[in-house]
């Protein structure tokens, strides 16, 4: 097996609401201080509200290099973060996700919704369709994505997805060990 790209930038998929628990605010702030820490670039969807606004900041904040990354109908309602070190305006999301996906080493994976869930199953079958062996780390904040890891069970089990197609998802119970994932792939060469 030859060992991967080195990861220089993670894009975070997560919800562009709070949701209703502190968790997942407090979650999102460290994973933003982690990936600054591990010497990472954020690449986001460039908003300043929700999950993903406290990602940028506290990435932003502590040092990180923050890449945004918005369509154009989008701009004016997620209200874009300031102080980004690249703004891109795309088109369309569909250049909005293959910007993202193009300027990203590896995914992790926040509480969110239904973008959120778009952003994972599009990286996964991406994966499975050997697009991209990318890391696709999913945090799971308070069993938040028990449910996607079990359907995903589910598809395999009832014989519509090949049992390698649970293997791309990693997940991790938090943001320090998702990001100790992925430090592992840059020593390592693969998750430990």
């Amino acid at each position: 097996m030859h060992k991967p790209m080195p990861i220089k930038s993670v894009c975070v998929y997560c919800g562009s609401r709070l949701g209703n628990k502190d968790l997942y605010q407090k979650q999102a702030k460290e994973l933003g201080q982690l990936i600054a820490g591990a010497g990472l670039s954020l690449v986001y969807g460039a908003g300043s509200i929700g999950l993903m606004g406290v990602v940028a900041r506290a990435a932003r904040d502590s040092g990180a290099d923050v890449i945004g990354v918005i369509p154009g109908h989008l701009d004016d309602v997620e209200i874009t973060q300031p102080g980004l070190a690249e703004l891109h305006v795309t088109d369309d999301m569909h250049q909005r996700k293959k910007m993202m996906f193009e300027r990203s080493d590896a995914f992790i994976v926040l509480p969110g919704g239904l973008g959120t869930l778009d952003e994972t199953l599009e990286m996964m079958t991406w994966a499975q369709l050997s697009l991209h062996s990318k890391p696709i780390i999913l945090v799971n904040t308070n069993g938040y994505w028990s449910p996607l890891v079990e359907l995903v069970k589910h598809v395999v089990a009832d014989g519509f997805a090949s049992a390698e197609n649970a293997d791309l998802l990693t997940v991790a119970t938090s943001p320090a060990e998702a990001v100790k994932m992925l430090e592992a792939i840059n020593k390592q060469g693969e998750i430990q």
